[in-house]
């Protein structure tokens, strides 16, 4: 009867438009030629619809997945949708070309929805009788089904005779591996045996699940348990080693004393900090001049004052044009260019030494100083050694670069001879390095701002710096070898504040 097929899941193949179905059978029509499938899959996606019903002509492959056992075809609307698992061995009914059908027990597998491998007991129940019923069901696929069937059982009875024959006599009957199959079973059972509907729609509720773990009283626990029994702990948030830096020392020293140059009240203006945080007071143009002349005092010349402030703003100006990535053998053709203008004074003698030591280090000098009758005997000492150099010395405006050159050192003021600045040749030089647009250096620049014709880019104090203003641009400080005895007895605690450089920049307060 069709009734005996109740609550077997099969799978349909309705060819390309159509696609393939898989469900269990609830409804078998012998009069319309119509079988009806509840709860189906379509291509491997649950439909939305609970039932579905098929027409014999639209039907071009049926695969019997699973028959129930007596009894179950009653209770199959109560059954887990679940038993749609992954295709496994099933029976396929195919149409050939004299209208004859074929039952073929193989496995299949299908990009469908998922199937169950039945049972070794399910198979033994798919090889028993099929009822006409069915078979009357549709002249196309389910006449079929008792021929096929009873081909297979005697196909299968012969193969078992024959394997029995043929097999030596003395080779053993091997043994099937039940037990391992059937641990793997249970396996597959336990991970996706659960019913799909069954699975919970809401997300998982982190948050509420971390406010359960009271942190603070594990903490707490590991902590008393630590002290107990006296093991270290590792981990506590509350009791972190200390970390050191790669330029700290771990051993514990004496609080840092930032303040380690002290100048008398009257002379302080303004204070500059170092990059270590060290303060580095001013001091005023008198103190200053004082400074050095008793620095001369004691043997610290003229001479030596100039040697020193040439070769620490060389120093800098060798790093401002690029260093060594611009001064190497493979950038011979890209010779830095620096225009040096000086005054007939100290300031200017201070600038000429600088100028020698950087035409020593292959960079392209050009001075300019302007002539005089009587010139000082330091400029005069500096001059014929600056001859000796590749750099060049000119007197005229006219022969300065009229392209940008690479720095502009300016050595052109002095508070003492403030009548040079109402002189043509200065005014020209001044506008000249204005027009030049190239970054500007002083070397020893005045106090007073007024005093400045030329805005700087960089100035470079000696020894300790003035209250420079902001026309001075980025101070930096040089040591000129002042001994320390030399700041005492012009009323100055010093203590170096240069570390392991001639050459250290300043900042304002």
């Amino acid at each position: 009867m069709a009734t005996d097929w109740l609550g077997s899941i099969v799978s349909i193949n309705c060819g390309e438009s159509l696609g393939v179905y898989q469900g269990r059978v609830s409804a078998v029509d012998q009069i319309s030629q119509t079988i009806s499938l509840t709860r189906p899959f379509h291509n491997g996606v649950k439909c939305l619809v609970p039932e579905v019903t098929f027409r014999a002509g639209d039907i071009t492959e049926l695969k019997i997945l699973e028959i129930p056992g007596p009894g179950e075809n009653q209770h199959f609307g109560d059954l887990h949708q679940t038993e749609l698992g992954p295709s496994g061995i099933g029976y396929q009914v195919g149409i050939n070309q004299n209208g004859t059908g074929k039952l073929v027990k193989k496995p299949t597998s299908s990009s469908s929805a998922p199937q169950n491998i039945p049972k070794r007991t399910d198979v033994k129940s798919q090889d028993v009788a099929i009822s006409p019923q069915l078979q009357q069901c549709s002249k196309s696929y389910v006449d079929r089904h008792t021929e096929s069937l009873s081909q297979s059982k005697s196909f299968r009875r012969r193969h078992n005779s024959w394997s029995s024959s043929s097999r030596h006599p003395n080779q053993a009957t091997p043994k099937k591996s039940g037990l391992k199959n059937g641990q793997m079973k249970n396996k597959d059972d336990e991970c996706f045996g659960d019913d799909i509907e069954e699975i919970p729609d809401t997300d998982f509720d982190f948050e509420g699940n971390l406010a359960l773990f009271d942190k603070a009283a594990v903490f707490e626990e590991i902590d008393t348990y630590e002290r107990r029994s006296g093991t270290r702990s590792r981990g506590i948030p509350n009791e972190r080693p200390t970390r050191y830096r790669h330029d700290e020392n771990i051993l514990e020293s004496e609080p840092i004393v930032y303040r380690r140059i002290t100048v008398p009240h009257n002379y302080v203006s303004k204070e500059f900090y170092t990059d270590s945080g060290l303060v580095v007071p001013s001091v005023s143009y008198e103190l200053h001049k004082k400074l050095l002349s008793v620095a001369e005092k004691h043997g610290l010349t003229l001479e030596r004052r100039l040697e020193m402030t040439g070769v620490c703003a060389s120093q800098m100006a060798l790093t401002l044009l690029g260093g060594p990535n611009r001064l190497n053998p493979k950038n011979v053709h890209q010779r830095p260019t620096v225009a040096l203008l000086c005054g007939p004074h100290v300031k200017g003698a201070q600038g000429i030494s600088c100028g020698r030591h950087l035409a020593n280090h292959d960079v392209q000098v050009i001075l300019f100083l302007p002539n005089f009758v009587k010139m000082l005997e330091s400029i005069t000492n500096e001059l014929s050694l600056f001859s000796k150099t590749q750099g060049q010395q000119v007197s005229n405006l006219k022969d300065l670069p009229t392209s940008p050159v690479d720095l502009v050192i300016n050595c052109l003021d002095c508070p003492e001879n403030a009548f040079l600045r109402d002189q043509p040749w200065y005014k020209a030089a001044v506008a000249w390095a204005n027009r030049n647009r190239a970054p500007v250096l002083s070397i020893d620049p005045p106090v007073h701002e007024g005093e400045q014709g030329i805005d700087a880019k960089w100035s470079l104090a000696l020894g300790l710096p003035l209250p420079l203003g902001e026309r001075a641009g980025r101070v930096y400080l040089c040591d000129i070898g002042l001994p320390q005895q030399v700041f005492q007895e012009v009323g100055i605690s010093y203590h170096s504040p240069f570390g392991c450089k001639f050459v250290i920049p300043l900042h304002s307060a």
